[in-house]
């Protein structure tokens, strides 16, 4: 589940994805209806993978209760952000029992269910199974900084094995140099 890039701008209905940067704005494109519009830094926007719930003892961030109502629907359409709020009260307590029901507001609750929803017709809620298999074959691939690590060890063109040793003493000497100078201020 990724939800880099998608933000939610206070006053505007629906999220939205940033789609590139102007130079005083970012355009954004609205999940809904595909419209861009710009997006500037007096409004105030927040990106989805930096909000959390509060809980009694950590807070749980908004990813990972997506994922938990994710797993709970099997990939379907989650309750309404219009049905009874008992009901949303219910739901999102049988997947994080120990939120805190003071300081989470019943407006919360409402887009945490239509964030959901609308998140799931874009197709952003994916099983997280399948960006692990990935990780798992990018391992078994060689690294480039294993092919460096070899590049650096033959010498260059045209250097004999003596320049490319003669120039590590060198270096040495400088810094010999600093240390001899340093003890004739005493």
């Amino acid at each position: 589940m990724k939800l880099t890039g998608i933000i939610a701008i206070s006053g505007r209905p629906g999220l939205f994805k940033v789609v590139a940067q102007g130079k005083n704005n970012v355009i954004v494109e609205s999940l809904i209806d595909q419209k861009r519009i710009p997006a500037y830094a007096t409004d105030k926007i927040s990106a989805l993978e930096d909000i959390s719930i509060y809980t009694y003892d950590e807070d749980a961030s908004l990813q990972t209760i997506l994922a938990a109502i994710y797993e709970k629907q099997e990939g379907k359409e989650g309750p309404s952000h219009k049905d009874d709020l008992s009901t949303l009260e219910a739901y999102l307590h049988g997947i994080l029992p120990n939120y805190d029901q003071e300081r989470v507001y019943p407006s919360d609750i409402k887009k945490i269910f239509q964030w959901y929803n609308l998140l799931l017709k874009f197709g952003a809620l994916t099983p997280e199974e399948s960006t692990d298999s990935s990780e798992v074959e990018s391992e078994e691939k060689p690294k480039p900084e294993a092919k460096k690590a070899v590049a650096k060890k033959t010498p260059a063109k045209g250097a004999t094995p003596e320049k490319t040793k003669s120039a590590k003493p060198a270096s040495a000497k400088k810094v010999t140099a600093v240390k001899t100078g340093s003890s004739r201020g005493k």
